[in-house]
């Protein structure tokens, strides 16, 4: 299985562009999350906790962390790839609705995108699976 980021209509990357602007020990903290789901295959399509759990449906959270600095990934499964819709910083026990919202959002928009006949460009996940970052 593979990890794509949920691309906007207007072309933005919001996870990868979250991700991007933390310092660069942050970013491999995340990428080395991301890289577990890089790894799941049909014998072990989903991964277990602490690194994930189930929000509410088919969506899921990646829980990363630095330090004492807490970041979840919003994530749903599609025929072929892993979708991570929302990133944010978790400060509370529960995710927050409005996270939540989004990543409804942008999974709606991604279906939607993604049964259009022809498909419009951009296209609604990420040409390339997460980048790796040094």
């Amino acid at each position: 299985m593979v990890a794509k980021f949920y691309r906007g209509l207007d072309g933005s990357e919001p996870v990868n562009e979250f991700i991007e602007k933390r310092k660069p020990a942050v970013q491999i903290a995340i990428d080395r999350q991301i890289d577990r789901i890089n790894a799941l295959d049909e014998e072990h399509p989903q991964l277990a906790f602490p690194h994930s759990s189930q929000i509410e449906g088919e969506l899921r959270e990646l829980r990363c962390h630095y330090g004492r600095t807490l970041y979840r990934i919003l994530y749903r499964r599609s025929v072929q790839f892993i979708v991570l819709l929302h990133i944010f910083e978790k400060h509370d026990e529960a995710v927050p609705e409005v996270d939540k919202e989004i990543a409804r959002e942008r999974w709606a928009d991604f279906q939607k995108r993604m049964a259009a006949k022809p498909r419009k460009r951009p296209s609604p996940i990420g040409k390339k699976a997460p980048p790796k970052r040094s």
